[in-house]
């Protein structure tokens, strides 16, 4: 993910703004500053299940398999907006950091599970879902 951000720096961003029309405007443009994830890793083995846009997540073990790496995109701009926003949760963390975490506690910290719609929540579940599998998979 090009200019990654802390989730520390996240939720301090988000304090900055009074409502949610401008914390939302905020979690797209950090969906815009992410790289594009390759054509070729846009296929149907990559898509997250659950999720009424497109999403593509890849992962992979990096130095000496202690932590995980990510790639994901999306069709939609609030959703790759989201899928930012989880990987300054859980991207370059370890595996068993990535199993252990479930972001959807850490992103009602700052109110986001109850400003999200019943789909984007549950596909928001469904991200979560499928990177701590790949982490749980990955510590076996």
């Amino acid at each position: 993910m090009s200019e990654a951000i802390t989730i520390e720096e996240l939720i301090d961003n988000f304090e900055l703004f009074d409502d949610w029309d401008d914390r939302f405007s905020y979690i797209i443009d950090l969906g815009k500053k992410m790289a594009p994830m390759p054509e070729e890793e846009m296929i149907e083995q990559n898509k997250v299940r659950g999720c009424m846009s497109q999403v593509w997540v890849t992962s992979r073990l990096e130095e000496n398999n202690t932590i995980m790496r990510f790639n994901a995109d999306s069709d939609a701009f609030i959703v790759k907006g989201l899928i930012a926003v989880l990987m300054a949760i859980y991207d370059g963390k370890s595996p068993s950091y990535i199993a252990d975490t479930d972001a959807i506690a850490v992103l009602a910290q700052v109110g986001l599970d109850q400003h999200l719609s019943p789909n984007r929540r549950n596909g928001l579940v469904s991200m979560v879902e499928r990177i701590r599998r790949d982490a749980s998979e990955a510590l076996n």
